[in-house]
C-alpha cells in the first residue's frame, strides 16, 4: 500500500494542485502558481525517503506553498468581507493542503501528531488534497456552472462542509467521521449528477459515484463493525480512482473549456 499512496500523494502535489490553481482566483496567488514546484518537488521526493532529518527537510520545503495558500485564502476572504457559497468551496481548497502539509512533515519525521498513527498521517496528505482541495473546487466550478438552485448549492456547500466534518471526525469518532463522510457523499454525488447533466466530464462524474460509494460503505464499516473494504483496498480503487478518473478529469475538463477562475 505504501508504494500506491506514496505515488497518489506524489500525482496530488504535482499534478492536481498545479492544474487546479490555475483554476482558483484570491490575492497573491499568481506568483505561487509560478513557482509552486520549488516546493512540491521536494515534498513528493520526501515520501520515498526512510523517516528522519532528509526526509522532514524535505516536506517541510513543501510546507511553505501551502501555508503561503491558505495566507491567500485569507486574503481572499478579507478583501471580499463576505463569504457566498461559491467562496466556501474556493477557501475550503485553498487551506486544506496545508493541513496535508503537516500530516506529513509529522509523518516522515516520525512523530504521531495528535495521538494519529504514522499511516493515517500517510494517507491524510492524498486525502485532504483530493476530498479536499480538488473535491470542493470543482464542485464550486460545477455549482457555478450550474447557475442558481438547490442542487448547485449543495454541491458547493456539502463537499467543503462534509471534508471538515470528515477531518474532524479523527478527533471524536467513527460515528462523527460516518455523519462526514454521508455529508461528503451528498455533495459529491450531487456534483456527480450536475457534471453528468452537463456533459463537462462525464468521466469524473461516473467514477466519483462509485468511489464515494465506496468510501460510505468503508466509513458505515468503521463506525458500525460491519464488514467493509480494507484500508490497503480502499487505497487502490477509491484513491486511486478519485485521483485519476475523478480529480484529473473533471481538472483537465475545466480548463479546456477555458472557464475563469473560482
Amino acid at each position: 500500500m505504501t508504494v500506491l499512496v506514496n505515488i497518489v500523494s506524489a500525482f496530488g502535489v504535482l499534478v492536481v494542485l498545479p492544474l487546479g490553481l490555475a483554476l482558483i482566483e484570491a490575492p497573491g496567488l499568481m506568483p505561487l502558481r509560478r513557482w509552486w514546484l520549488v516546493g512540491a518537488i521536494p515534498g513528493a521526493a520526501s515520501v520515498w525517503l526512510p523517516r528522519g532529518g532528509v526526509a522532514v527537510l524535505l516536506a517541510a520545503a513543501y510546507l511553505v506553498p501551502a501555508a503561503w495558500l491558505a495566507v491567500c485564502a485569507g486574503r481572499r476572504f478579507a478583501r471580499d468581507r463576505r463569504v457566498t457559497v461559491l467562496d466556501v468551496a474556493a477557501l475550503t481548497a485553498l487551506v486544506t493542503p496545508l493541513a496535508g502539509a503537516i500530516a506529513l512533515v509529522a509523518e516522515r519525521g516520525g512523530v504521531r501528531l495528535f495521538g494519529f498513527s504514522l499511516g493515517i498521517l500517510a494517507l491524510t496528505l492524498p486525502h485532504l488534497h483530493f476530498a479536499g482541495f480538488a473535491a470542493a473546487l470543482i464542485a464550486g466550478l460545477t455549482s457555478r456552472a450550474a447557475g442558481d438552485g438547490r442542487m448547485p448549492t449543495l454541491s458547493a456547500l456539502a463537499v467543503p462542509v462534509g471534508t471538515l466534518l470528515v477531518l474532524a471526525g479523527y478527533f471524536v469518532n467513527d460515528a462523527a467521521e460516518l455523519a462526514g463522510a454521508i455529508v461528503l457523499t451528498a455533495g459529491l454525488w450531487t456534483t456527480a449528477w450536475l457534471l453528468w447533466r452537463s456533459g463537462v466530464a462525464r468521466i469524473a462524474a461516473v467514477t466519483v459515484a462509485v468511489t464515494m460509494a465506496l468510501a460510505l460503505s468503508w466509513a458505515m464499516g468503521e463506525a458500525t463493525g460491519l464488514p467493509h473494504p480494507s484500508i490497503q483496498w480502499m487505497a487502490a480503487t477509491h484513491g486511486l480512482a478519485n485521483a485519476v478518473g475523478f480529480a484529473l478529469c473533471a481538472l483537465l475538463a475545466y480548463r479546456s473549456r477555458q472557464v475563469g477562475p473560482l
